[in-house]
């Protein structure tokens, strides 16, 4: 393999240690060069461990809860100290799930060695962190028991010099208090944290907001970063070449340019067409030749393997489906009503065909039980030239499927799919996403690019709720997409097809890739981020020491924060553009008026008690009365319909509004 064992400057192997109750575990590195970035893996199969130690980076998904701690720590910790022993100080830390979140609390240990108290080097930590959720599914959320946890790390707390409460609260379900969340700590950790689609930061921001007590769902600070895809790697050599041709070279190092994927409509519908062809009769040998060789491996009759050379049909429109099998992924949805998609299949005039590859996590017994209805269901007679289920799922199956498949079938029960990539590959490619409105879909789909299944809405009957979209499902092949396969002109082209196609690609192509993504990244996360750790490190951290100590003396006295009285010159005759003064007499107590923003919440009212798409008002100071502070905003009134406003307190720092668990007050008017 191209690895190389990370050694000391002296030339011995680099070892790192990790304490851990009874015993230290040990791991050396792996380096691999991917392109220009240095790619480090730990290992704990050397014979300083333990038998028990060696297998921790064994198996990714096996073993125990206790297995699986073990496991986060080595990642987390062990990560943390590889990078100090490498001389390595990111100016950005970007964790993916909360798996490695333990190198938060390895890297506040760190800053406690070098004289920090643990809330100044809490801060440190936390302005050099950015968190990606990836998942709203259980899977990718990982918790451990209050106990587990504490097992690990009780030693910790007397390090930090806090209690075991402290401690567990970090990681601390606000509706659990037993659990310790890892998504939870690297969000309180983390100076920025983002889904990876629009709806999935939403789902997640209502996952979440039990963090942060009484601030509203929209402004709990979890934002959208859509993922995308490195469009060289997946794109077909036909379809490149057809881009170098039409498009130009640029598209290559600037796939995030619209308008060179304008140009996409000059390619003729013939060479597009053609080119499609051929990478769906390459799928399709590709296909027999795969089942042959499972078929052998399986111990399959001969007259069985031979058969493996006449499945599938490369002028019939082919469906692929191509994923992790998880339960909410509904890989069978599409066989619900068996008798009506054989029927679907088993037209002669209008030829169908499914391939499908994909595994299930080795604990999920539902996806592997998926998977083999699916096997199954391409064994009975009607379908077993129709159907076909290829195992061993690979970079290299994929690459035949999102190249050669003419639609791509996605179903997830939806707000499940965080964002989905598969689809994008195949958009590249030409090839037609037709798929429930969830993750990257609900940005990506805009009427004419492609096909949705069902709605946004939910049933709470998940059966109805397969019923309902498989339906749809078959609706859509009947009357939509086959009859568009199979219109064709003189020239045997499906110029409504492909008309289609370049719409996709023009409208995906230049959104949904890495460098649009990481683009977003940088701008949104690295460049801020970066700037506020250096801006905290600085003179031996003294920002750092300084905001910690402002931010527990905001906690200590935000309990005595309250709104004494609020006036308003509201009248019973209001008018667009009609201007309010609000004006709201605040104790604060021991906190400066400049450590506190006062704002307007406005917009329109929902059912008497809350406040939708609101707009927000800064009120300034404009008097002391004894012990209160009295501020003063302007309201415009630029709606029509039922509107009000209510009034909140924030902590600000240094001019900027603070998002502090639990440090928000409002007054109830609207």
């Amino acid at each position: 393999m191209p690895l190389e064992l990370v050694k000391n400057e002296d030339g011995s192997e680099l070892i790192i240690d990790i304490d851990v109750p009874n015993q230290k575990i040990y791991a050396r590195a792996w380096k691999i060069k991917v392109g220009r970035i240095p790619l480090y893996l730990l290992d704990t199969n050397i014979d300083k461990n333990s038998k028990d130690a060696k297998t921790i980076t064994g198996q990714l998904y096996g073993g125990d809860r206790d297995m699986r701690i073990r496991q986060e720590i080595v990642l987390g910790i062990g990560g943390a100290k590889l990078l100090k022993a490498l001389k390595i100080d990111p100016d950005v830390i970007h964790i993916n799930e909360g798996h490695s979140a333990f190198l938060l609390l390895e890297k506040i240990r760190y800053y406690m060695d070098n004289g920090l108290s643990f809330d100044a080097a809490f801060q440190i930590v936390k302005s050099n962190c950015v968190f990606t959720t990836h998942t709203p599914v259980p899977a990718g959320n990982e918790i451990f028991s209050s106990d587990l946890f504490l097992k690990y790390f009780e030693s910790l707390c007397q390090k930090f010099g806090i209690s075991n409460e402290q401690l567990l609260k970090l990681g601390e379900f606000p509706f659990n208090q037993k659990d310790f969340s890892m998504t939870i700590l690297a969000l309180k950790t983390s100076n920025k944290a983002n889904g990876v689609s629009r709806l999935h930061a939403t789902v997640a921001r209502d996952m979440w907001q039990g963090i942060w007590t009484n601030l509203p769902r929209k402004e709990v600070p979890i934002t959208h970063i859509t993922n995308g895809v490195h469009t060289n790697t997946w794109i077909s050599n036909e379809i490149s070449d057809l881009f170098d041709r039409y498009l130009g070279d640029c598209w290559r190092d600037e796939p995030a340019d619209h308008t060179i994927w304008n140009r996409v409509t000059q390619i003729p519908d013939a060479e597009i067409w053609r080119g499609h062809e051929r990478r769906r009769e390459r799928l399709v040998t590709f296909a027999r030749s795969r089942l042959r060789r499972q078929l052998e491996r399986n111990g399959a009759t001969r007259k069985i393997i031979n058969l493996a050379d006449e499945v599938l049909d490369p002028e019939a429109l082919t469906i692929g489906f191509a994923r992790r099998f998880a339960s909410y992924k509904r890989g069978n949805l599409i066989f619900k009503d068996l008798d009506r998609i054989k029927k679907i299949l088993t037209n002669k005039d209008f030829p169908v065909q499914i391939i499908m590859a994909g595994k299930a996590h080795p604990q999920d017994n539902i996806g592997k039980a998926i998977i083999q209805n699916i096997i199954s269901l391409s064994k009975d007679p009607d379908l077993q030239r129709k159907v076909v289920f290829l195992e061993e799922y690979d970079v290299n199956v994929a690459h035949y499927l999102v190249q050669g498949a003419d639609i791509w079938l996605n179903n997830p029960l939806r707000p499940e799919e965080a964002s989905g990539t598969s689809g994008m590959k195949a958009a590249v490619n030409g090839v037609l996403n037709f798929s429930v409105l969830d993750g990257w879909w609900c940005e990506g789909y805009n009427g004419s690019n492609g096909w949705t299944i069902g709605s946004i809405k939910r049933y709470p009957d998940r059966e109805y709720q397969d019923l309902v979209e498989s339906r749809d499902i078959y609706e859509i092949l009947e009357n939509e997409i086959i009859p568009l396969f199979f219109t064709r002109g003189q020239d045997s082209i499906p110029r409504g097809w492909t008309q289609k196609m370049k719409f996709s690609m023009q409208a995906l192509g230049p959104v949904f890739n890495t460098n649009r993504m990481i683009e977003e990244y940088t701008k949104k996360f690295y460049i801020p981020t970066a700037l506020e750790y250096a801006k905290y490190k600085k003179d031996n951290c003294e920002p750092a020491k300084k905001k910690s100590e402002w931010i527990k003396s905001i906690y200590s006295n935000w309990d005595a924060v309250k709104f004494i009285s609020t006036s308003d010159n509201i009248s019973n005759e209001m008018k667009i553009s009609n201007e309010i003064t609000v004006q709201a007499k605040v104790y604060l107590g021991y906190i400066s008026p400049n450590d506190v923003s006062v704002q307007i919440y406005s917009g329109y009212v929902n059912d008497g008690q809350s406040v939708s798409e609101p707009s927000i008002g800064i009120m300034n100071l404009v008097s002391k009365d004894n012990d209160n502070y009295v501020f003063e905003g302007k309201l415009l009134i630029d709606n029509v319909g039922k509107c009000g406003y209510t009034l909140r307190v924030l902590p600000q720092y240094e001019g900027e509004v603070q998002i502090v668990p639990c440090l928000i007050k409002w007054i109830q008017r609207i």
